[in-house]
């Protein structure tokens, strides 16, 4: 899989880029992951500059449609494949698990991290991007939330984790759109708080059946709009 991010600031992924599971994946060509500075496709001025104030009035600068349509051009003719085109934006699609499935099947993505007020409209107009949002807030830039959907497809992409099967029940996972049940591990009690005993028994059936009536339980208790009709366990 191939993973294009187009940012004003690429030095913000260094440290993030070069730990854990996802340098492993890097390193294991499991994952490529280009990051490409849009000032690059700026007029050649001393500051490259890519804003400028928006037409009408209003607070704030916006990311100009010029360099920013060259530039997805310019970065899409580098790999044959076509790029699934993801722009971050809080007016966005929330993301989720389901979706990170989804993109974790694309070869390749796309993805605009914005700043200051966005981008001018010809930018969604003109590339028809997915907008995609992390969540009811708002950030400084599209690079955090960039990172976000990188570490959630990553993780699912073949050969990246060490067992296969350990996404599969996480909460929100397509093996479980619930919330995960409890787990313990050593030692097996501690501060007067014990590991279950059906845990223990080496039961395998009771285990599952706990594990799955721990897993509703949680879920109506700390998510059960989860529960809904739009929201089938499958």
């Amino acid at each position: 899989m191939r993973l294009d991010i187009v940012t004003l600031f690429p030095a913000i992924f260094d440290g993030y880029l070069t730990q854990s599971l996802l340098d492993k994946a890097i390193q294991r060509e499991l994952v490529q992951i280009h990051r490409h500075n849009l000032r690059d496709w700026a007029e050649n001025t001393p500051h490259r500059k890519v804003d400028d104030r928006p037409f009408g009035g209003g607070p704030g600068m916006l990311i100009q449609v010029e360099p920013t349509v060259t530039c997805v051009d310019s970065v899409e003719a580098m790999d044959p494949r076509p790029a699934r085109r993801i722009l971050l934006t809080p007016q966005g699609k929330r993301f989720d698990q389901r979706m990170a499935e989804d993109f974790a099947t694309s070869e390749r993505v796309l993805m605009l991290c914005g700043r200051y007020e966005g981008f001018d409209q010809r930018v969604v107009d003109i590339l028809q991007p997915e907008e995609v949002s992390i969540g009811d807030f708002v950030l400084n830039g599209g690079e955090v939330a960039a990172m976000v959907i990188v570490d959630a497809v990553v993780r699912l992409l073949p050969g990246v984790l060490g067992d296969e099967n350990s996404s599969i029940d996480d909460s929100f996972s397509r093996g479980n759109r619930l919330l995960e049940f409890p787990q313990y591990t050593r030692p097996r009690e501690f501060r007067d708080h014990a590991v279950p005993d059906v845990l223990l028994s080496g039961d395998h059936k009771a285990i599952a059946k706990w594990r799955d009536q721990q897993s509703l339980d949680r879920t109506q208790k700390r998510r059960s709009d989860l529960l809904g009709p739009d929201n089938e366990n499958n």
